[in-house]
């Protein structure tokens, strides 16, 4: 394996499925399927999930609501999504822990660095919901941290689009796909793979970012085998 422990950050959205809002059963059968297949080879893994599917604190600042209101909710939304995904992996028999950095005694564990350590290390899937736990700060830049702090070898950024393009795939059969990119070219061509602040923090410390089509089966494995199935972000 290219990467042994491995962070992997999945958007809110990701969860609905055809859904307009929400958490699909489906995409988290699919998600435990995937993840189970990881678990099989011995791979430490690690999950940030955001919360685009129940609220976005951009949007409701956008709308009127204060900021730090909206992301308290929003944060709050990650601890949803983190037990539906905790529920899924263990219906399938994957231990897996939630730690949330709000803490919530009767719903989750407090987020505690040695204490994730010690569940990777005893082959539990760790959940990090709730952000960083602290306002103005994006599930993204959590991811980042997270993985920084737990020693990740990388962040798989999950899309549904086979890493970044020079244009949108969706709407240009003739796009190119990267397969490498550094992190200053993020920056400069303003790509929004991640937000600033979480490119800006992997790449003050070298952590590669691996952006690729986790709607394929079978994709995540390939990624963590280093195969070419998305972009590399690394110096």
């Amino acid at each position: 394996m290219k990467f042994k422990r491995v962070l992997l950050k999945i958007s809110g959205e990701a969860l609905m499925g055809d859904k307009a809002y929400g958490i699909s059963t489906d995409v988290i059968r699919f998600l435990s399927r995937e993840i189970q297949a990881l678990d099989k080879l011995g791979v430490e893994l690690a999950l940030v999930v955001g919360a685009g599917n129940i609220f976005r604190g951009v949007s409701g600042a956008a709308s009127g609501m204060d900021r730090s209101s909206a992301d308290n909710m929003g944060m709050l939304g990650t601890v949803m999504n983190s037990l539906a995904v905790q529920d899924g992996l263990e219906s399938i028999g994957i231990s897996a822990k939630v730690m949330s950095a709000i803490t919530m005694l009767n719903v989750c564990e407090p987020y505690e660095r040695l204490k994730a350590l010690e569940h990777l290390e005893n082959n539990r899937v760790v959940i990090f919901a709730a952000g960083t736990g602290n306002p103005y700060f994006t599930t993204d830049t959590a991811a980042v941290l997270r993985a920084l702090e737990i020693k990740a070898d990388v962040i798989m950024k999950a899309t549904r689009v086979d890493g970044v393009y020079d244009r949108d795939p969706e709407k240009d059969e003739n796009a190119v796909r990267y397969h490498t990119l550094t992190y200053s070219t993020v920056l400069r061509d303003d790509l929004r793979i991640m937000d600033a602040a979480g490119i800006s923090l992997a790449r003050d410390n070298n952590l590669p970012i691996f952006v690729f089509n986790m709607t394929k089966p079978g994709n995540i494995v390939k990624a963590v085998m280093g195969e070419d199935v998305g972009t590399l972000i690394t110096t």
